[in-house]
């Protein structure tokens, strides 16, 4: 039987990985515990930049970019599933769930990450992976269920239909001492890179502290 991880994120895109938890990744692989990643999607739909010509093309040039940037956080855990990027809410939610509750089950986390209720920043297919995921959480008996954190941005979310779902932090981890290569991981989803413009932008104490909210029994 495989080593139980210490942290499994299931996630929706390539690129979903590296913006807030890269750094805590860094910190459990470093201490020697397993982490793995499961992404849904092969992010087809995404930001081109003129890279390239079809949803097809950009799909491998992602898969080449995540696997960049897993190897730079150090993780080789991953799973690539093919739900089509940016219509995860008309897949029979169903179908994620059992995704998401097989992984729970056979990997042996002691923590899931996904995103909150409110996707952070409203993205069907973040908010679609959270009902998958939670739901497949609510489903494993309490004794055997591992801990379940959301992405949680301290700042509370400008649209107001967000802010009515924002869930504040509970955990705070100071990742400063992997600023360069979490940047580097970052940096390894090139087509990717009006998305880090954003993010940095709006969210720049993220890059040094990566904060969750932990869901409650």
């Amino acid at each position: 039987m495989t080593q139980p991880l210490k942290l499994l994120l299931i996630v929706p895109h390539p690129d979903d990985e590296v913006y807030g938890a890269a750094g805590t990744l860094m910190d459990f692989l470093e201490e020697g515990h397993s982490c793995g990643l499961v992404t849904l999607t092969r992010g087809e739909a995404g930001r081109t930049l003129g890279l390239c010509d079809s949803p097809e093309e950009l799909a491998r040039m992602r898969a080449a970019e995540l696997r960049a940037c897993l190897d730079e956080i150090g993780l080789t855990r991953h799973e690539q599933h093919t739900f089509p990027d940016k219509y995860l809410q008309d897949e029979p939610l169903e179908a994620l769930v059992e995704v998401a509750r097989e992984a729970m089950t056979r990997l042996r986390p002691e923590t899931v990450l996904t995103f909150p209720p409110n996707g952070s920043n409203g993205h069907p297919d973040h908010v679609t992976t959270h009902r998958a995921v939670k739901a497949a959480w609510d489903r494993l008996p309490p004794a055997g269920r591992p801990r379940l954190w959301y992405y949680a941005s301290p700042t509370p979310p400008e649209r107001e239909d967000l802010r009515a779902a924002w869930l504040a932090p509970t955990l705070r981890r100071d990742v400063t001492r992997h600023v360069t290569r979490k940047l580097r991981a970052i940096g390894c989803h090139r087509s990717q890179a009006l998305s880090t413009v954003d993010f940095m932008r709006k969210f720049p104490e993220r890059i040094t502290e990566e904060t969750f909210y932990e869901v409650g029994e």
